[in-house]
């Protein structure tokens, strides 16, 4: 699975195996306004990873509403899914950002878009457990 943290000048980008349930930041993709600067190098990591799924961060409110940045995610979303073919899945991402400051980018010197991806995945990965 490959996860992304949408952001309007940065997108980061997590690979997570479902098994373990453990990811790794990949890389953070330049964006102008919430585009990728670079569609083929993203094309690229879908084809390269082949993933089941890819999760994207749905910013969220939080008292649940939509706020304008989901709504450009969501349009993100959409716009991977229709160039790459892939299932693309919205996950709550709330507090995804400021999880990762505050913890692993912090204190290991880690990307904090990709460590954000991280958290989007895995969280999503864990959700779904409890569902099952």
């Amino acid at each position: 699975m490959l996860g992304f943290d949408f952001g309007l000048k940065h997108i980061g980008v997590a690979v997570a195996q479902t098994v373990t349930g453990h990811s790794t930041g990949l890389r953070t993709l330049l964006a102008k306004n919430g585009n990728p600067s670079d569609w083929p190098q993203l094309k690229a990591l879908v084809s390269e990873y082949q993933p089941i799924a890819i999760i994207v961060g749905l910013p969220l409110n939080m008292d649940d509403s939509e706020s304008a940045m989901a709504r450009r995610a969501q349009k993100f979303a959409d716009a991977l899914a229709h160039r790459t073919g892939c299932d693309v899945i919205m996950s709550d991402e709330r507090l995804s950002s400021w999880s990762a400051d505050r913890k692993d980018a912090s204190a290991q010197n880690t990307d904090l878009h990709q460590e954000s991806a991280c958290r989007i995945i895995e969280t999503w990965l864990r959700n779904v457990g409890h569902q099952q």
